[in-house]
């Protein structure tokens, strides 16, 4: 027996129906029912399966049905406008059962992200990756990423690693930020005018310890590279102008090959190259390029045999090791087109990055990503089809909330967490220097010389111009061991308490 509302008796005479009328009846029973199998139609309505999958099928080309798995792991069908109810109220529920963490649980948090907490740090080559994995489009200080930031997240780090994920061609380094504009020249006099030029081109750039370094998967250097300007530096010494005229005509070539073929002692073309990494236009096939360009020049080439750099465990310091220098590659004009595809791959590096993104923590992020307005769009997409949550995830901050699903579970940990009165230093270069942007005061200048010190998730202490400041009431036993641990000083394993 079937039970049918008058007005809509006709569809129903003479049974069974007909097939136009059959797509009516089931668009009335998909607009009351929600998910539903197409056989559990098919009893209701005593007609066989393949009538209603046809039926189905018109509403489908029409846009008025959905098939999916929505409640069960068998096929359904939901009316479009129903769907999107159901979505939404789901949505509504996953957001009330979130409940936020405060700053410092956060911070806690991200201690055991990324790994810096000893306990929590990672080992061996294969490790290095997913941590690059994490890192990647960080900019940092050259000379901060082999002395603080991996060896902060790694138990006995190599640096033979990096320069194996390099020479394979998994990542790439290269500085990314433009360089500010050359200071235009000013002075009525033309010799004073040519004077000035030719000073700053003589000074040139070279790849101090500050300057931006970014690691990058090298299937994404396209899609990083179209979020920067990218136009060529037109203020360059004249061996660095010739040094890149070389590499650009011949393409790929080796530190010797070079200083060979450009008429340059092998110190000046270091120095030519050094200019070109600071300006974002060359790289090498390894990090060891850059580290030996961040030594002095006079201690570059002089390392030992190989075995005795083996065992200290140094990684090899000769240009020769460096592999070949090539031009920066530069983003084809169809790549600036694909807007979406990029944004969507910087939201899912910053959720590897810090689990929960908000529009306050992107003031740790390099200036040139994209707007937050557009990663607001791309993250309403990913929860949309459920790969990411939103909802509130840090109390005290406005705004949308991001978070992977297994960010949330751990920050449900955390926050039942006991305090256990850790100490972590790490650099100022560090990604995980949030002071005056997660925590209340001012903001500690990014410099791989200053430092910061955390205690179960709060800074208590930092170091900058030789100087070290208490963010906090500590008795003074607690300074000195604060102090120790900012600066990273052995303690005696016995304390003289007469002292």
């Amino acid at each position: 027996m079937v039970w049918v509302a008058m007005e809509r008796r006709a569809l129903f005479e003479p049974l069974p129906p007909s097939d136009e009328s059959l797509v009516e009846i089931v668009r009335g029973r998909l607009e009351g029912l929600g998910p539903v199998a197409a056989s559990a139609i098919a009893d209701s309505l005593a007609v066989p399966t393949s009538r209603i999958n046809i039926a189905l099928g018109k509403l489908e080309a029409e846009g008025f049905a959905m098939r999916g798995r929505f409640s069960t792991d068998g096929e359904e069908w939901c009316e479009r406008r129903l769907l999107a109810r159901v979505h939404r109220y789901t949505v509504k529920r996953l957001r009330a059962e979130i409940e936020p963490v405060q700053a410092r649980d956060f911070l806690r948090f991200l201690c055991e992200w990324q790994r810096v907490l000893p306990e929590s740090r990672m080992q061996g080559s294969d490790a290095l990756a997913a941590l690059l994995t994490q890192l990647e489009g960080f900019e940092a200080p050259a000379g901060a990423w082999e002395t603080e930031i991996i060896p902060s997240r790694m138990a006995e780090y190599e640096p033979q690693w990096l320069d194996e994920h390099c020479r394979a061609g998994r990542v790439i380094w290269t500085r990314l930020a433009a360089r500010g504009p050359a200071r235009p020249v000013t002075g009525s006099s033309t010799h004073a005018a040519l004077q000035a030029t030719e000073s700053e081109r003589g000074r040139g750039a070279s790849p101090i310890r500050s300057t931006p370094i970014t690691l990058l998967a090298r299937r994404n250097v396209p899609l990083w590279s179209a979020l920067t300007d990218q136009t060529d530096p037109t203020l360059l010494t004249s061996r660095a102008a010739s040094v890149a005229e070389f590499i650009r005509e011949h393409g790929a070539s080796f530190f010797d090959e070079i200083a060979e073929h450009a008429g340059m002692l092998p110190v000046e073309v270091e120095d030519a190259l050094a200019e070109l990494v600071a300006l974002g236009m060359v790289n090498s096939d390894s990090f060891a390029g850059l580290r030996v360009l961040l030594l002095p020049s006079g201690r570059r080439g002089r390392s030992n045999s190989y075995a005795s750099r083996r065992k200290r465990r140094l990684a090899l310091f000769g240009m020769a090791d460096a592999g070949r220098w090539a031009l920066v590659r530069r983003p084809a004009a169809a790549a600036s087109g694909r807007g979406d595809e990029a944004v969507e791959q910087i939201v899912r590096t910053l959720l590897r990055r810090w689990g929960v993104i908000f529009w306050k923590l992107l003031g740790r992020e390099a200036n040139w990503l994209p707007p937050w307005r557009d990663m607001l769009m791309c993250c309403r997409r990913l929860e949309a089809r459920g790969e990411i949550r939103g909802g509130r995830f840090v109390a005290g901050f406005s705004g949308e909330q991001y978070a992977t699903p297994e960010a949330v579970g751990l920050l449900r940990d955390v926050r039942r967490k006991a305090h256990t009165q850790q100490y972590v230093s790490l650099s100022a270069a560090d990604p995980l220097n949030l002071i005056g942007i997660i925590t209340p005061g001012a903001r500690l200048a990014s410099l791989a010389g200053n430092r910061l010190l955390y205690r179960d998730g709060l800074p208590i202490a930092t170091f900058a111009a030789d100087e070290v400041q208490y963010l906090v009431d500590l008795p003074e036993r607690e300074q000195w061991e604060a102090k120790t641990a900012l600066l990273r000083r052995h303690t005696p394993l016995v304390l003289d308490e007469s002292a």
